[in-house]
């Protein structure tokens, strides 16, 4: 669908037509550069403006299944092959910079304060080795490589340029700003619609005064991160005997050391062999009403004092240093009242932020995404840019943030007792799969007869945000394990008694996958081979109940047809 070029916005007087476009994106990184490239592919007139320029440093490194969907799904849908080059690690290794590392896993180790760390108090999910050239994503390379296709499709790139006012009106919205330059002159842009993918500093949260005060999530923390050298490995480090580690080396995933209501991160980019990054992106996020931000100390020096208190997460820091300056912030949350108006989107991070737990960051960003631009490609069409076209958008962002919110801050409740966090990490992990088989399924149907109604079907559910939106049963146990952490957390239930609630609820449930180990308490480590993919595969499809059955044989139908597609094209 093209755009209607012939007719531009009305221009105020002194915009010339060749500062006219059909959108202006506020923001360059993945957010709005890949908004950008779909637009631009589609024929509209895109500006892609941004306050500092590419390469930057950024976070956010951690990928996950349902993400890779998303690239892939984009990419087919609009027909943006660039795009995949984010989908793993050797892609991206080929086409972008050996710079990004794998990810084999999702890797969690309970810490006591002076006490060296249980081995059998560790969980892990790594990833079947259909997903494990899942990368751990070097921002810098990722998001200027999206930038640069952006413009190579079309859209106008001003780095350097900060907004300075957005102004709306029935015919279109002007946007103000200038470049960093000395002595540069105010520059007004005009266009149909604005898509603010700047994050936290959004210039419409903030001329709307859309922000909630204070932010209405349950979870708490704020967080200090930045990125070393020569940060040793967990497995080199840990002291624990072989047969009680994971199957996967710890170094080969993400690794979180949980502590009493918070969490290191350590994501390396140099564990392969196509690597040429010693970084390791490192960072601790915790709860600031147990850990309150010091007035008298520098981000350096509080790391430092948490690195004494957890023996074993300091030896991985003997020797590494730092090669940039920490950032360090206050409560990372934040919320908007509304996401979406007139002629305006606030955009994933734009809109509001939890918490970088389960790496859920970037999924949702492209979600977000894909909703928004193949509603913005009907507006081109009929000019109607009324929050009402897009109010699933709104909801599918209210809803990413408020299910991320139960999860999380169950989480960093039940991080104080290992029983706890065991059966909430169960909770979390059961619905990575169906999750993603969902998203998978409309792919592959979209590859056998390219119809797009396979796409706009993702969208046809009761709880937008939701992993698996489709599900009332797993609505219901989320949020019945949030509130029974949340009795725990109030000292109404004992650790045991919330984590035995919580094993029943996954034992007792019909759609919590059987064969992988979520529902058997003592596999801590979940390593689904090919041949439990297949057993998984035949339950998903025959035994499971219908709302994973539909699923399972929709999926397995996808595949076989799908390969008989790639097979004739041979």
């Amino acid at each position: 669908m093209a755009p209607q070029t012939e007719e531009k916005p009305a221009r105020p007087e002194g915009i010339p037509a060749e500062s006219t476009y059909d959108v202006i994106i506020l923001g360059s990184g993945i957010a709005g550069s890949v908004t950008g490239a779909i637009l631009a592919k589609h024929g509209a007139r895109v500006l892609l403006v941004d306050a500092t320029t590419h390469p930057r440093f950024a976070v956010g490194e951690s990928m996950t299944p349902q993400l890779v969907e998303w690239i892939h799904i984009l990419a087919e849908r609009h027909d943006l092959p660039e795009l995949k080059s984010l989908a793993s690690v050797k892609q991206s290794t080929r086409d972008i910079a050996p710079t990004f590392g794998t990810k084999a896993h999702f890797g969690f180790m309970k810490h006591e304060v002076g006490q060296e760390p249980d081995p059998r108090e560790a969980t892990q999910l790594a990833l079947p080795k259909i997903f494990h050239q899942n990368s751990h994503m070097f921002r810098q390379d990722s998001d200027s490589f999206m930038f640069h296709v952006a413009v190579k499709y079309g859209c106008v790139g001003k780095q350097g340029w900060r907004a300075s006012d957005v102004d709306f009106d029935d015919d279109g919205v002007t946007v103000t700003g200038r470049s960093g330059a000395p002595g540069a002159e105010p520059e007004a842009f005009r266009a149909q619609y604005v898509v603010d993918a700047s994050g936290f500093r959004s210039p419409l949260a903030q001329k709307f005064d859309l922000r909630d005060q204070p932010a209405r999530f349950k979870h708490h923390s704020r967080s200090m991160f930045t990125h070393y050298v020569g940060v040793k490995r967990f497995d080199d480090v840990s002291g624990h005997p072989k047969e009680l580690r994971p199957p996967a080396d710890w170094h080969t995933g993400t690794m979180h050391h949980l502590i009493e209501r918070g969490w290191f991160w350590i994501i390396p980019f140099d564990n392969h062999k196509d690597s040429r990054n010693p970084l390791c992106s490192v960072g601790l996020t915790m709860d600031e009403r147990t850990y309150p931000k010091p007035k008298d100390l520098t981000p350096e020096q509080e790391f430092a004092l948490f690195l004494d208190k957890y023996p074993a997460v300091k030896r991985q820091f003997d020797g590494a240093s730092k090669v940039r300056e920490w950032v360090s912030t206050d409560r990372l949350q934040y919320s908007s009242k509304q996401t979406i108006g007139d002629r305006w989107c606030l955009m994933s991070h734009a809109a509001g932020f939890l918490d970088p737990l389960f790496s859920r960051g970037l999924s949702n960003t492209l979600e977000v995404v894909d909703a928004l631009t193949s509603r913005l490609l009907e507006a081109f069409e009929d000019g109607d840019y009324s929050a009402e076209r897009f109010e699933y958008v709104e909801r599918l962002e209210q809803g990413l943030l408020q299910y991320n919110d139960e999860i999380v801050n169950s989480s960093f409740i039940a991080f104080s007792h290992f029983r706890l966090w065991n059966a909430v990490f169960r909770v979390w992990g059961s619905f990575i799969t169906p999750g993603t088989m969902r998203l998978t399924r409309a792919r592959l149907k979209h590859f056998k007869d390219k119809d797009q109604r396979h796409f706009r079907e993702l969208e046809q559910n009761d709880h937008p945000g939701l992993w698996w939106p489709q599900s009332d049963k797993f609505k219901i146990l989320l949020e019945t394990t949030s509130e029974t952490c949340e009795k725990y957390e109030a000292g109404a239930l004992t650790g045991d008694e919330a984590a035995d609630i919580i094993f029943k609820l996954l034992d007792d449930s019909p759609i919590v996958n059987p064969v992988f180990g979520w529902k058997d308490e003592e596999k801590r480590f979940i390593y689904p081979s090919v041949a439990t993919m297949g057993r998984f595969l035949y339950w998903a499809s025959v035994q499971a109940p219908p709302e994973m059955n539909s699923v399972g044989r929709e999926f397995l139908l996808g595949i076989v047809k799908a390969g008989a597609k790639v097979r004739k094209l041979l």
